[in-house]
């Protein structure tokens, strides 16, 4: 394999520079970024800094798509370091991992689970990134479904068109073995109703994430650790995990 070229490597270098001054640019300006000051700060022109980044929408792209990889290896690391077996340990290690992640980078979680920025659209390749976090609550659930440790879902079942969303989300998983290469079986073990429950618990880990990163849990919870984790727990036990 050949080495990259010390034109690439210094182009490199200054790409991820660039994006690191634009990540304290957000802490202080929120997505408001301004190209002209971030080439300010590391004294550069203006017009040198669009052979990198052609827009202010391009850069917040690479920011956007850095923010979901961090937040994505945060989850995933999580749920490898408890055992395959110990299905509520996992839950609970991926959801404080997300809390973690993002109460060490909150202008970067407000970036993608704040409010959307005025004029921006995010492109498509943005998606894949996003959706490791559910897809790694998903695997466990799967795990569960697999081994008949699931306990069943409610009679309350979900309408038809949304049953058909979620069945497109379980057809995301390999036939073999979910992406963090789990235990092997078929997909079609985890049912639409049972996701269904899971995926609530996912939207109540990011809810309850975002109010405490945007302060409204301000003189209402103070024990914000433990209040944290007795919600991921209860969400647990909606998602039938034993």
């Amino acid at each position: 394999m050949t080495a990259p070229s010390i034109r690439a490597r210094v182009r490199a270098e200054l790409t991820e520079e660039i994006k690191s001054v634009a990540r304290r640019h957000l802490a202080t300006d929120g997505a408001n970024l301004s190209l002209r000051a971030v080439a300010r700060e590391l004294g550069l022109v203006s017009s040198a800094l669009y052979r990198y980044f052609a827009s202010r929408d391009e850069l917040l792209t690479a920011l956007i798509v850095d923010a979901y990889r961090a937040l994505g290896d945060a989850a995933e690391a999580a749920d490898a370091t408890a055992t395959d077996t110990d299905l509520r340990g996992r839950w609970l290690a991926v959801c404080h991992a997300v809390r973690q992640w993002a109460l060490h980078h909150p202008a970067e979680y407000a970036l993608i689970y704040g409010s959307p920025v005025p004029g921006y659209v995010a492109p498509a390749d943005t998606t894949a990134s996003a959706q490791r976090v559910v897809l790694t609550l998903g695997g466990i659930l799967l795990d569960a479904a697999r081994t008949g440790r699931l306990t069943p879902p409610p009679t309350s079942a979900p309408p038809p068109p949304v049953r058909a969303d979620l069945a497109r989300l379980i057809a995301q998983y390999p036939d073999a073995a979910d992406q963090g290469g789990r235990a092997a079986g078929s997909h079609d073990a985890l049912t639409e109703e049972q996701l269904a429950r899971g995926l609530a618990g996912w939207s109540q880990l990011f809810g309850l994430v975002s109010f405490e990163i945007f302060g409204r849990l301000e003189q209402v919870v103070d024990q914000r650790e433990l209040y944290f984790d007795h919600q991921m727990r209860l969400m647990a036990d909606l998602a039938g995990l034993p």
